[in-house]
């Protein structure tokens, strides 16, 4: 577990370089281009004589470089380094919402443009799954909320892949429809409303409030029964599903979800998240 924390520190320790280089560069751009270009705007503005731009500011950047600079110049070149850092760093901020938004888009147009009932005759596999129910035991005819972990490490599966997955809720492992009358039953508000916020507290209490975004919830109807249909995109984090006071991490093999050993995991995550960007 060591081994572990110490891989996942070594993860956020690359974004923290990151982040580091951004503002560093930023900085850079205030310096040697915001600040020269704010001196000859003013110097423009106080002379009518003609001045090449390209040639004030690179006398400016000239006498930055040499040291030749007044303390008033200096308090101005700082004042628009840290202009250029706070650039640099919302610029990185907005690049990743904007990109995670649009990979997101992406994957939800191809999944969207598959026909359900198609899905459901190719059978479960990699990126693809069928659950009975959320908490109604079909065997038992009684409210079994363990089935709802089962739900969550199949999702912590999908979410810890490389490109996601689809899993039904109220389809049986052979493709039967079984709908979710009953989980509805179970529910302090029995309708789509009612699952959709169980299943999203679920998810928030168990996986992390800031995953909620990557599954994405819609429900159809097939042969006069609801199926909910849970469109689930690739994390950009590792996803630990705690059980029985151990953190576990899960991963889709085959058609199946399962955790894996220490060893195993190390390797996973590396491969996974030591070089996103």
């Amino acid at each position: 577990m060591k081994r572990f924390f110490l891989l996942i520190m070594s993860i956020w320790h690359q974004q923290l370089k990151l982040y580091i280089t951004v503002i560093i560069t930023g900085a850079l751009m205030g310096i040697f281009v915001l600040a020269p270009s704010y001196d000859y705007i003013s110097a423009r503005e106080q002379t009518a004589d003609p001045l090449s731009s390209v040639g004030y500011v690179f006398t400016q950047v000239k006498e930055i470089l040499t040291g030749n600079i007044s303390q008033g110049n200096v308090t101005l070149i700082m004042f628009y380094a840290e202009i250029g850092a706070m650039i640099g760093l919302l610029s990185l901020v907005l690049y990743k919402i904007i990109h995670s938004r649009f990979t997101q888009i992406e994957y939800l147009k191809i999944e969207l443009d598959k026909d359900l009932p198609s899905i459901i005759r190719q059978g479960e596999g990699p990126h693809l799954e069928f659950k009975s129910s959320l908490r109604w035991d079909m065997v038992e005819s009684r409210i079994n909320r363990t089935l709802e972990g089962v739900i969550l490490k199949t999702l912590a599966g999908f979410l810890n892949s490389h490109i996601g997955g689809t899993l039904l809720i109220g389809v049986a492992d052979n493709g039967e429809i079984i709908g979710l009358e009953k989980d509805y039953s179970t529910l302090k508000k029995p309708n789509q409303d009612g699952f959709e916020q169980t299943l999203m507290t679920a998810i928030s209490t168990n996986l992390g409030a800031d995953l909620c975004h990557f599954v994405h919830v819609l429900f159809h109807v097939i042969d006069d029964k609801e199926v909910c249909r849970l469109i689930i995109s690739p994390s950009t984090r590792p996803v630990f599903l705690e059980q029985g006071n151990t953190p576990k991490f899960f991963v889709r093999t085959g058609g199946a979800t399962r955790d894996l050993n220490i060893q195993e995991a190390l390797d996973y995550v590396f491969g996974r998240w030591k070089r996103v960007k």
